[in-house]
């Protein structure tokens, strides 16, 4: 008989933020580094659909959704070439344009491979934190979802790619 194996408690920390720094039709997808907080969501917006047949009983009815991503990451630097981490500024920029270049494209998936993994389009809301002398440089990220926020396959699942 084989000693059963007990379940664990996955970690906040397992979530993985990629932005797309290629284009739509050939994504080149980079790892955002730093991360110390991740909050997604994808809120639905449901309608009372109450009606006479429901005896009294209240009827719903989802008519829309929406999604947003919450991170906060410590700011990274190459200090002898004097730049910022690319998917840093991929992000910061996008947060000051307009049009089509106000967009990012992201993923995010559970880094240990399991199923749980997304893929949409957003803008970007970007807020350094500040502090004290003492502080790190860290930015609040928002990701305001664009569109649909689709259920993709973990790209770092057994037999994936990444």
């Amino acid at each position: 008989m084989s000693t059963p194996v007990p379940d664990i408690t996955a970690l906040a920390r397992r979530w993985r933020l990629e932005v797309n720094t290629g284009t739509s039709a050939t994504p080149v997808w980079a790892l955002c580094p730093g991360v110390t907080e991740f909050q997604p969501a994808a809120e639905p917006n449901i309608e009372d659909s109450s009606d006479y047949e429901g005896e009294g009983w209240a009827g719903n009815t989802k008519t829309g959704q929406s999604w947003e991503l919450s991170a906060t990451i410590n700011r990274k630097v190459q200090e002898t070439a004097k730049v910022y981490n690319p998917v840093h500024e991929a992000l910061r920029l996008a947060s000051f344009a307009y049009g089509s270049a106000s967009y990012v494209h992201v993923r995010y998936m559970d880094r240990s491979g399991l199923p749980e993994a997304y893929e949409g389009r957003a803008l970007v809301t970007w807020a350094p934190s500040g502090g004290e002398a003492t502080a790190l440089d860290q930015v609040e990220v928002t990701l305001t979802g664009d569109g649909p926020l689709l259920p993709i396959e973990n790209p770092l699942a057994v037999g994936g790619g990444a």
